[in-house]
């Protein structure tokens, strides 16, 4: 049985691969799988991830901006970055994800690979965006009350 961290994990790295090679070919993609040692099916759930998220990256990426205080969203370290993609994907698009549990995931890989730091810089940016994204999902249940 796959876990959803290893498909958190696999995800976060191939975003991370995708941050510094840029887009990657199928040949690229292949032998990224093939050095990771996945199963086709962790594989599969990883590249869905990742799918999602690069189908919504402006977004993705606009929200995090906008939750990083005092400090650039072009200054973050690549891992530090997809790390939250991640964690604020599945904060605005996964709501079978509880947001303790995305933020909880994204802090434990931050853990895994980044440093403790990392961990409580994760922690206060993806914290912030579940409030703001509370407080929308609220207001908008409010209005149509």
């Amino acid at each position: 049985m796959i876990k959803r961290r290893e498909i958190r994990e696999a995800a976060m790295q191939l975003l991370f691969a995708q941050d510094l090679h840029g887009e990657l070919r199928d040949g690229d993609r292949d032998a990224f799988w093939q050095l990771h040692s996945a199963m086709p099916k962790l594989r599969e759930k990883a590249e869905v991830l990742v799918r999602g998220i690069m189908a919504n990256l402006p977004e993705i990426d606009e929200t995090i901006a906008a939750s990083v205080q005092n400090y650039s969203f072009d200054r973050l370290n690549s891992v530090d970055r997809n790390i939250l993609r991640l964690g604020t994907y599945e904060l605005l698009h996964k709501p079978d994800v509880p947001h303790a549990v995305a933020i909880s995931e994204a802090i434990e890989i931050a853990n895994r690979f980044a440093t403790e730091e990392s961990a409580r810089f994760v922690n206060g940016v993806l914290d912030r965006i579940a409030r703001i994204t509370r407080d929308r999902v609220g207001a908008g249940t409010s209005k149509s009350s």
